[in-house]
C-alpha cells in the first residue's frame, strides 16, 4: 500500500465509521445551535432591518429602502453627540476602573490579616444588579437627603447640589458610579493574574536589589499584561454598550448630557417607533466594536509573534 493510499484511507476513516470531522460537528452542535438562534440570528435580522423603513403602528407593508437610514444617520447631529458622549463615558470609566482595580488587586495579593474578608467585600458591587446599583446611587446623589450632600455640608464644603440633573456634573456623576460598579470584575481578573506569577521571580529580583517599582515593571507587569489587555478591551466594549445603569440614573438627561448611543437607539425604537432607523444605529455601534476587537486581536497576535 502506497503512502498516498494510506493517507486517503486515513482521511476517509475506517469502513463503517463516519469521518472524524462529522463526529466533531456532532459534538459542537449542541453549543452551536443556541449561538446561532440567540446571537447570530438576531444580529442578521437587525442588519436586515436597518435597510427597511420599519416603524411601529404602520398599516403599510415594510419597504426595502437601501442605505437611506444610514444616509440620514450621517446628518443626525444628535446621534453623533451621543456617540461622542459614549466614547467619553467608555474612556472615563475604563481607565480609572483599571487603575483602581490594579491597585486593589496588588493590595489584596499581599499577605494581610483578614485578606479573605477584604476580597469578599471587594466583589460585592459585582454581585449587585445594575438596576439596584442605579437606585442605590440615586439615593446617594439625592439633592436633599443624599449621603453625599449631607457629608459635604457637614464638612462645610457646600449646601447641596443636584448631581444627576446638573448639566456640568451629570456625566461625571454617572462615570463615578460606572467605575464603582465595574471595578470588582477587573480586580478579580488582575488578582488571578498576580497569583499565577511565580514568587521566585519577585524574590530573585529583590535579592538583586530591585525596588518595588522595578519589580512591578520587570516582573509583575509582563506576567499580567495579557490579562490586563483582555479585561481592558472587554470593559471598554461593555461600557460603550451600557444601558441599564445610565438609564436608571439619568435616563439620558439632563438635556442629553448622558445620552449614550444605546440609550439613543432605545428611544428611537421604543419611544418613537423607528425600528429601521434604530437598527441602523445598532449596525454602526457593531461596526465600531468590531474595529476595536480587530485592533485588540492584531495587537495580541503581534505580541504572540514577538514572544
Amino acid at each position: 500500500m502506497t503512502l498516498a493510499t494510506a493517507t486517503k484511507r486515513s482521511a476517509r476513516g475506517t469502513p463503517g465509521q463516519p469521518p472524524a470531522d462529522h463526529g466533531a460537528w456532532f459534538l459542537v452542535l449542541p453549543a452551536l445551535i443556541p449561538i446561532l438562534v440567540l446571537s447570530v440570528g438576531p444580529l442578521l435580522y437587525g442588519i436586515a432591518l436597518a435597510f427597511t423603513d420599519s416603524q411601529s403602528g404602520r398599516t403599510e407593508p415594510t419597504q426595502w429602502i437601501g442605505a437611506l437610514n444610514f444616509q440620514d444617520l450621517l446628518h443626525d447631529t444628535l446621534f453623533w453627540d451621543s456617540f461622542r458622549i459614549g466614547l467619553l463615558w467608555a474612556f472615563g470609566v475604563t481607565v480609572p476602573q483599571f487603575l483602581l482595580a490594579l491597585g486593589l488587586a496588588l493590595l489584596l495579593n499581599q499577605n494581610l490579616r483578614f485578606r479573605w474578608l477584604a476580597r469578599a467585600l471587594a466583589i460585592i458591587p459585582w454581585a449587585m444588579p445594575e438596576v439596584v446599583v442605579g437606585i442605590m446611587w440615586r439615593l446617594v446623589y439625592h439633592p436633599d437627603a443624599g449621603v453625599l450632600n449631607e457629608t459635604l455640608a457637614d464638612l462645610g464644603l457646600g449646601d447641596g447640589k443636584d448631581w444627576l440633573t446638573g448639566t456640568g456634573t451629570a456625566l461625571l456623576a454617572v462615570i463615578v458610579v460606572g467605575v464603582w460598579a465595574g471595578m470588582p470584575q477587573t480586580t478579580v481578573a488582575l488578582l488571578a493574574g498576580l497569583q499565577n506569577t511565580p514568587r521566585e521571580l519577585h524574590e530573585a529580583a529583590a535579592m538583586d536589589g530591585a525596588g518595588a517599582w522595578r519589580r512591578f515593571r520587570t516582573v509583575t507587569w509582563p506576567a499580567i499584561k495579557p490579562v490586563a489587555l483582555a479585561i481592558t478591551a472587554l470593559n471598554f466594549i461593555w461600557n460603550f454598550n451600557s444601558f441599564a445603569l445610565v438609564y436608571v440614573l439619568t435616563q439620558g438627561g439632563p438635556g442629553g448630557r448622558t445620552r449614550l448611543p444605546m440609550l439613543f437607539a432605545y428611544e428611537e425604537a421604543f419611544r418613537y417607533g423607528q425600528f429601521g432607523y434604530a437598527a441602523a444605529m445598532g449596525c454602526v455601534m457593531v461596526a465600531v466594536i468590531s474595529v476595536i476587537l480587530a485592533f485588540y486581536l492584531v495587537g495580541r497576535l503581534k505580541g504572540g509573534d514577538e514572544a
